[in-house]
C-alpha cells in the first residue's frame, strides 16, 4: 500500500495529519522532559526564560509577540517564573504602567545550562514555509480544531495548564485536550 493511499480506518490525508500532529505532540514531551531533567523548568517555560534572556527588559506584550503566543497565556508563564525566582518584573522607569522583565541570576543559570528548545525549532520550520503554505496550514489547523468541538478550549503554551476560569470545564477533564 503506498504512503498516500487510503486504509481501512480512513482516508490516507487524515492519517497523514494525525500521524505530523503525533510527531509534534511527542517531540514536544520529549523535548519538555528534557528540559525538566536538564534545567528543572518545563519546556514552555524554558522557551520563554531563553526569549527574556535575548531581549532583557521587554514588556509582556513584547515577549508575547516573540514566542507566538497571547499577552495573557505568556502572562500566567511568567508569573510561574517569577515565583520561582528566575524571572523579576519591574515597573518600567519610563511608563510606571509598564513591567518590564529580567532574568534573575538563578534564570541565568536556567538558561545557561539548558537545551534548545522544539518551540524555537518548530516556529522556525514555520518561518521557512512560504506565506501562502503558513496560510493554508493556519487556517485548516484552525478548521480542524474547530470541526472537532475544540475551539473553546483555554490556550496554554506547550504542557502548561492554563490557568482555570471560574466556571470553566477544566481542559483534562474527558474529551478535553492538554
Amino acid at each position: 500500500m503506498s504512503r498516500h493511499s487510503s486504509s481501512p480506518s480512513g482516508p490516507a490525508d487524515v492519517r497523514r495529519a494525525l500521524d505530523a500532529l503525533r510527531r509534534i505532540v511527542g517531540a514536544l514531551r520529549a523535548s519538555s522532559r528534557a528540559a525538566v531533567r536538564e534545567a528543572g523548568v518545563t519546556g514552555a517555560q524554558l522557551f520563554v526564560l531563553q526569549q527574556i534572556a535575548e531581549a532583557p527588559g521587554e514588556s509582556i506584550g513584547t515577549l508575547a509577540r516573540r514566542t507566538l503566543t497571547r499577552q495573557n497565556t505568556v502572562s500566567e508563564v511568567v508569573g510561574r517564573l517569577v515565583r520561582l525566582g528566575l524571572v523579576s518584573r519591574q515597573p518600567s522607569p519610563a511608563d510606571g504602567r509598564r513591567a518590564i522583565l529580567a532574568l534573575t541570576a538563578r534564570g541565568d543559570a536556567v538558561v545557561a545550562r539548558a537545551p534548545g528548545t522544539l518551540q524555537e525549532r518548530l516556529a522556525a520550520g514555520l518561518r521557512k514555509l512560504p506565506p501562502s503554505q503558513r496560510r493554508a496550514l493556519a487556517d485548516g489547523l484552525d478548521a480542524w480544531v474547530g470541526a472537532a468541538g475544540l475551539d473553546a478550549l483555554p490556550l496554554a503554551m506547550f504542557f502548561e495548564a492554563p490557568r482555570r476560569r471560574r466556571g470553566a470545564p477544566d481542559a483534562g477533564s474527558a474529551g478535553g485536550v492538554r
